[in-house]
């Protein structure tokens, strides 16, 4: 639930973007999160350095750095700390170590896995949002 949420939110500060600060409220409420929870995982995602955060009457949430510079692997990786499928492959505790027949396919998922992360930016998710929310707006 936290990179689906975390994302979710970094998507609608992408839609956006240049607006200036935007409640935490405001997200939660577009975004079906509930705000406790987006709090804190806004806390992370700033200490991470992916946004910044303002307090007081015009405060709110905003992208560090333009959409497209950032990457689901980096929210990924800030939410979740590993994108290791396994514990073995951050934390070596099997008796068998490295002699372990999958290992390698561990290693070969997690390898897959962030490739295609670092491919997709908050700016192409924001824009598939978009085009999705078009059709069916098209289709009613």
């Amino acid at each position: 639930m936290k990179t689906d949420y975390g994302i979710r939110a970094l998507t609608d500060l992408a839609e956006r973007y240049g607006e200036g600060p935007i409640t935490s409220a405001s997200i939660a409420a577009r975004q079906g999160i509930p705000e406790p929870f987006l709090d804190q995982l806004m806390t992370t995602l700033r200490k991470a350095g992916i946004i910044h955060s303002l307090r007081g009457p015009q405060g709110g949430h905003q992208l560090a750095r333009p959409p497209a510079e950032v990457t689901m692997v980096q929210v990924v990786l800030a939410l979740e700390g590993s994108l290791a499928p396994i514990e073995c492959l951050e934390h070596p505790i099997c008796p068998k170590g490295t002699r372990c027949a999958q290992r390698e396919v561990w290693q070969e998922v997690q390898a897959q896995v962030q490739r295609v992360l670092s491919s997709v930016t908050i700016a192409e998710l924001a824009e598939r949002e978009r085009r999705a929310e078009a059709a069916v707006m098209y289709h009613i």
